[in-house]
């Protein structure tokens, strides 16, 4: 198609099927483009005429997208960050900045990094909004494609290309016990470790594989409880003698809160990378730019110093 065919199409429409994509509702698109429903369903009209397919289906209340809407979507993803950082103005200031940002993420980031962070974000930026989506590991390109997230945080489990990612810092893995533990008082051998009952935590980053690959060849560990959270676990520590298996913040952020003894584990682990991952239609946003930055800065140090501070970071370890 020639300059001049694109210069008749009103690529305005490109832009309302963008919002309808993000909304699923003919009524909230409606609000958010500053028109009465009935002028937003002649716009859907005139982007069905101008694609050339149905785009939606209706299911109730709620806009389905047909395969070829969900594939022009995806196709607009460069050209309009590319027109949004052309218009938008150069010298990017967060205490003006309105903007939502949305960051796919695991329960152990949201749990124990990023509410480290979340001061200073709304201390430059008191006027952003946050949302963060539950991290899909098979389907991170799409999350941070077709389906609105910013950014990502979360220990990759493969390769990330054609993604853009940054290592924040490293994560290691502890055992807590009840101070009544059997082995409290003790240093925890493999033994042991294979020994008693096991309650591991926080496993959507495939922690459980890693420590699974670590002991290979070993007997199987008596696993009694698997959880995104401690609450269950630490319901028993106290009626039975649970070794609770943990990344490494979370134990910083509640052993001493619950009385628990941490203890390293018995065997080789090397620590695993975090990293922050983002798609490159976001590369050159001033205000992804920043935001990434700051979470960056807070969360990576973090990281670090908890480790760090815990004192149970081989010496091996520091220097690799």
């Amino acid at each position: 198609m020639e300059l001049e065919d694109i210069y008749r199409r009103d690529l305005n429409l490109l832009v309302a099927l963008r919002v309808l994509l993000e909304e699923g509702s003919v009524s909230k698109a409606a609000v958010r483009l500053n028109l009465s429903q009935s002028a937003m369903s002649r716009v859907l009209g005139r982007l069905r005429d101008l694609l050339n397919d149905p785009l939606f289906t209706r299911q109730g209340q709620h806009l389905l997208p047909t395969q070829r809407a969900l594939e022009i979507n995806e196709a607009l993803n460069a050209p309009l960050e590319a027109m949004r950082n052309l218009l938008s103005p150069s010298d990017f200031r967060p205490q003006a900045c309105e903007q939502r940002f949305v960051i796919a993420t695991t329960d152990y980031a949201m749990q124990t990094i990023l509410p480290f962070a979340l001061p200073r974000i709304y201390q430059e930026a008191p006027h952003i909004s946050l949302e963060f989506a539950p991290l899909q590991h098979d389907h991170l390109l799409t999350q941070l494609t077709t389906d609105g997230c910013d950014m990502a945080i979360c220990r990759p489990t493969g390769p990330v290309a054609p993604l853009q990612a940054e290592h924040l810092g490293r994560v290691s893995v502890f055992c807590m016990m009840s101070r009544q533990h059997p082995l409290a008082a003790h240093p925890l051998t493999l033994a042991d470790y294979l020994a008693y009952p096991h309650a591991m935590i926080a496993i959507s980053d495939g922690v459980k594989a890693l420590i699974d690959d670590a002991l290979l060849g070993q007997p199987e560990r008596k696993l009694v409880l698997r959880a995104y959270h401690l609450e269950a676990a630490l319901a028993i520590v106290d009626t039975m003698p649970l070794i609770i298996t943990v990344p490494a913040d979370l134990a910083y952020l509640v052993a001493a809160q619950h009385d628990l003894v941490v203890k390293p584990l018995p065997f080789t682990f090397k620590p695993f990378d975090y990293s922050l991952i983002w798609h490159p239609r976001c590369e050159y946003s001033a205000s992804q730019i920043w935001l990434r930055q700051l979470i960056r800065e807070e969360c990576g140090r973090l990281i670090d110093k908890r480790i760090h501070d815990m004192g149970l970071l081989g010496e091996s370890e520091r220097l690799t």
